[in-house]
C-alpha cells in the first residue's frame, strides 16, 4: 500500500470515528450561530475563505503535475471548478446575511478540511490516477456517475435558490420552505450536494472520490438533523410527514 493510501484510508476512518460525535452538535453558524464557540467573523467574507482551498489546490496540484494528465481526467477536473466556483464565489454573493456571523473557529476548520480535501483529489488527479482513457466517458460509471452529479447539481442549487428567495422583499426571520423538494424534506441542498459527491465517487471509482463523498455525508447528515431539529422546535404547524435529508428515509 502507498503512502497516498494509507493517508486516504486513514483520513477515510477518521470520518467514521469522528461522526458519532459531530452527530452531537449543532454546528454553531447559520441559524444556530453562537459565541460560545470564539470570536465571530462575517459570515460571508469566512465562506469565500474557507471554500477557497478545495477550489485552487485540487486544480493547480492537476495542471501543474509532471505526469501527461489526460483529457478525461481533466474532465473531472472542469466538474469540480464548476461546483466549487459555484460554492466559494456565486454562492456567498447571492446569500442574504447581511451582519451575520459565524464562529472563527469554525471557518478555520472548514478551511483546513477544503486543505485536506483538495490535497486529496488533487494528487489523485494529478499523480496518481492521471491517465484516464478517453474510452472511460462510455463506462458505466461514469455515465451512471455523471448523471447523478448534475442531478445533485441541480438539487443543491435550486434548494438554494428557493431558500434565498424567502429573504427577499419585506420578508424578515426564518419561514417554512414549501417548494420543490423542501415538500420532502427540510434540507433537500444538503442533499443535492450528497447526490453530487456520490455521483463524483462513482464517476471517477477513485478512492479520492469515495473519501469526499463520505466526508460530505459525515459532515451534512448532522446538519441536516439539526436544522430538521430546529424547524420542528421552532414551529409547531411544521410538516410532521417531512423527512430531515433523504425523502421518505430520514
Amino acid at each position: 500500500m502507498s503512502d497516498y493510501e494509507i493517508f486516504v484510508y486513514g483520513w477515510i476512518a477518521i470520518g467514521f470515528l469522528a461522526f458519532p460525535f459531530i452527530l452531537r452538535y449543532n454546528a454553531p453558524y447559520g441559524r444556530h450561530t453562537t459565541d460560545s464557540w470564539g470570536p465571530l467573523v462575517d459570515n460571508k467574507v469566512a465562506w469565500i475563505i474557507m471554500e477557497l482551498p478545495a477550489l485552487i489546490l485540487c486544480p493547480f496540484l492537476v495542471l501543474t503535475s509532471e505526469n501527461a494528465v489526460t483529457g478525461m481526467t481533466k474532465v473531472f477536473i472542469l466538474i469540480w471548478v464548476m461546483h466549487y466556483f459555484n460554492r466559494s464565489i456565486v454562492f456567498p454573493m447571492r446569500i442574504k446575511t447581511k451582519k451575520k456571523k459565524m464562529p472563527l473557529l469554525i471557518a478555520v476548520l472548514a478551511f483546513l478540511f477544503n486543505v485536506v480535501n483538495g490535497l486529496v483529489n488533487g494528487i489523485y488527479f494529478g499523480s496518481v490516477r492521471f491517465d484516464y482513457s478517453e474510452a472511460w466517458a462510455s463506462s458505466p460509471e461514469f455515465i451512471v456517475g455523471i448523471s447523478l452529479f448534475f442531478i445533485g447539481f441541480y438539487v443543491n442549487n435550486k434548494s438554494d435558490s428557493l431558500l434565498i428567495s424567502l429573504r427577499k422583499g419585506k420578508q424578515k426571520g426564518y419561514v417554512i420552505p414549501r417548494k420543490g423538494l423542501f415538500n420532502y424534506v427540510s434540507c433537500p441542498n444538503f442533499f443535492g450536494e450528497m447526490l453530487e459527491w456520490l455521483g463524483f465517487a462513482i464517476m471517477t471509482w477513485s478512492v479520492a472520490g469515495l473519501a469526499f463523498f463520505l466526508w460530505t455525508f459525515f459532515n451534512l447528515v448532522p446538519r441536516a438533523l439539526s436544522h430538521h431539529r430546529w424547524y420542528k422546535s421552532t414551529f409547531p404547524d411544521y410538516p410532521k410527514e417531512r423527512k430531515a435529508v433523504f425523502p421518505f428515509i430520514l
